[in-house]
């Protein structure tokens, strides 16, 4: 028997037709843990350099525990909790992008958690940035923010001129990380750049 993800409390098992036929969603937490994670749906059009955001949980206690399990603790497992949900929220006709982790980063977390998320939900991304630098916005005042120098650069061949890319990050919290990003896109060509988050902070 299955346990949960989160508490390891065992999970029902009641089959049914759709999961004799593979074609069921795969439940890895409990119904307790699920009801902790509150939903925001947030959606807002047209915020400055991007065109669109769509967050999908609010930053609460639980949100807060997962994140450091997932992120900090290397929980890899843990990326699938949110799958069923991203999959819903990311086109297939549009160019997906993470929000790309710093080589140094990376290394101390062993992998780069929004890219973690999409495989999960089997939602096909290309890499086109770069993170320059290893600054954390929640560090930043609102003064040091404005000043900073662009936090990342265009890499890859993948030409974007009129497409729609949607930016994909696991949190939002001033939304800078996510505004420099849509500005290196707009820049290269990309005629629309939206972003979905899982969590809103």
């Amino acid at each position: 028997m299955k346990e949960c993800l989160l508490c390891t409390k065992r999970l029902a098992d009641t089959p049914s037709w759709k999961s004799l036929l593979g074609l069921d969603q795969q439940t890895i937490i409990c119904e307790d843990c699920s009801k902790k994670f509150q939903r925001a749906e947030i959606k807002e059009e047209d915020t400055s350099v991007l065109d669109k955001v769509t967050s999908l949980y609010t930053y609460n206690e639980a949100m807060r525990d997962y994140l450091h399990q997932f992120k900090f603790l290397q929980d890899i497992a843990l990326s699938s909790v949110f799958a069923n949900e991203l999959r819903v929220h990311l086109p297939k006709d549009a160019v997906i992008v993470p929000i790309p982790m710093h080589r140094e980063k990376r290394i101390v977390r062993t992998f780069a958690q929004v890219d973690e998320l999409l495989n999960s939900a089997g939602v096909p991304f290309v890499h086109l940035l770069e993170k320059t630098g290893t600054e954390v916005m929640g560090e930043k005042t609102k003064a040091g923010r404005l000043t900073m120098k662009p936090l990342f650069k265009l890499i890859g061949p993948l030409a974007i001129e009129q497409k729609t890319v949607i930016l994909v990050d696991d949190i939002y919290t001033t939304g800078t990380t996510l505004r420099h990003a849509a500005t290196v896109l707009k820049e290269a060509g990309a005629e629309r750049v939206e972003a979905v988050t899982l969590i809103r902070a």
